[in-house]
């Protein structure tokens, strides 16, 4: 049995740090909308679900096999 990469644990902070940050920016964003601010609501969206798709990558690679 090998053991796992040294990498994985801060892999798995990061990617949980950056799924945190998708949260933040994701909920935020209603503000935007509220403001008749839609375009900058729409592109906070998207980069929430970009660091989300990001974050989510890194805590499965981190993942014991």
């Amino acid at each position: 049995m090998t053991s796992p990469e040294p990498r994985a644990p801060r892999e798995r902070q990061i990617g949980l740090f950056l799924l945190g940050i998708a949260v933040v920016l994701l909920v935020s964003s209603v503000t935007w909308f509220g403001s008749d601010r839609g375009g900058i609501g729409i592109a906070q969206v998207a980069v929430g679900l970009v660091v989300a798709a990001v974050g989510g990558l890194l805590v499965r690679r981190a993942q014991p096999r």
